[in-house]
């Protein structure tokens, strides 16, 4: 009587080895393009979002009535959101330009709803302002940035990492 064979050979084992580890080497680098890629779209996504905002503050500050009008814009989110003479948010500290990178963080926090974080160590976006430039820069890839234009309601994205 012959006795029955109990598992794999080694050769079969490392045949499978071998298969794994050439699936691996060929999935491994799509995985990590999906990192990247995830991080672009948030940054995409916030950037599409605080653009709307802003041409919303915009077309509230229209449907005001106002024209060539700095104003605390009534109607739109808590009312502290305050516009330039074009219409544009400028803060929410009753100021007529963006003075500093406060009142950058404050449009960010002001006219979108539950938005990234932008103040504190662990922020996701940086804030800096340059003239009436706001720029937030985004944490985790430090070249992907929004670049927002108080003068004209501009809104840039850059996502490119």
């Amino acid at each position: 009587m012959m006795k029955q064979q109990a598992g794999f050979t080694l050769i079969e084992l490392v045949v499978v080895i071998l298969i794994l580890s050439v699936l691996a080497a060929t999935a491994l680098p799509r995985f990590m393009n999906v990192q990247d890629q995830a991080h672009e779209a948030a940054v995409k996504g916030a950037g599409g979002g605080f653009g709307s905002a802003v041409s919303l503050a915009h077309a509230q500050w229209v449907a005001n009535g106002h024209t060539g009008a700095e104003v605390d814009l009534a109607g739109f989110g808590d009312d502290t959101v305050d516009t330039n003479a074009n219409g544009w948010p400028v803060g929410t500290d009753d100021g007529n330009n963006v003075n500093n990178a406060n009142d950058c963080r404050s449009i960010w926090t002001g006219i979108m709803q539950n938005p990234p974080s932008v103040t504190g160590a662990t922020s996701d976006y940086i804030v800096t302002r340059a003239a009436q430039v706001c720029t937030y820069t985004y944490r985790a890839i430090n070249t992907m940035s929004i670049v927002y234009n108080a003068t004209n309601g501009a809104v840039t994205v850059d996502a490119i990492p």
